[in-house]
């Protein structure tokens, strides 16, 4: 299986697109503050998952999951920054956040399948 078959980082993706999108409306200022880093944390998420999936060993893209799942927590806790700044309003920030966590419980659930294969 192609890591771009996999629900998990197609789903990353969509992400990806949605903070590009959100974060174009943050202030010009901005630009190289949190948008930057909001962009960098969503964008790692679904490269980190492509780059271990590519790493051919189960060890090694368990590692790579676990930057993902960091990059993931990073984007979550830049969003409610973004929010106590009125740079995103709260109803999107609930969308983008019910996005994360889901994709949250997804990349755990491939963690563990992943981990069986080592025991």
């Amino acid at each position: 299986m192609k890591y771009s078959e996999l629900i998990v980082w197609q789903k990353a993706m969509d992400l990806v697109t949605e903070i590009y999108k959100v974060t174009a409306t943050f202030p010009v200022e901005e630009r190289f503050g949190l948008s930057s880093q909001i962009r960098r944390a969503a964008v790692s998420v679904p490269s980190n998952i492509a780059e271990g999936h590519g790493r051919k060993s189960t060890a090694s893209y368990l590692n790579f999951l676990s930057i993902a799942f960091g990059s993931l927590m990073e984007l979550e806790t830049q969003i409610q920054i973004a929010v106590r700044l009125d740079f995103i309003r709260e109803d999107a920030a609930v969308v983008l956040l019910s996005n994360t966590d889901e994709i949250g419980k997804m990349l755990s659930g491939l963690k563990r399948s992943l981990a069986e294969k080592i025991k």
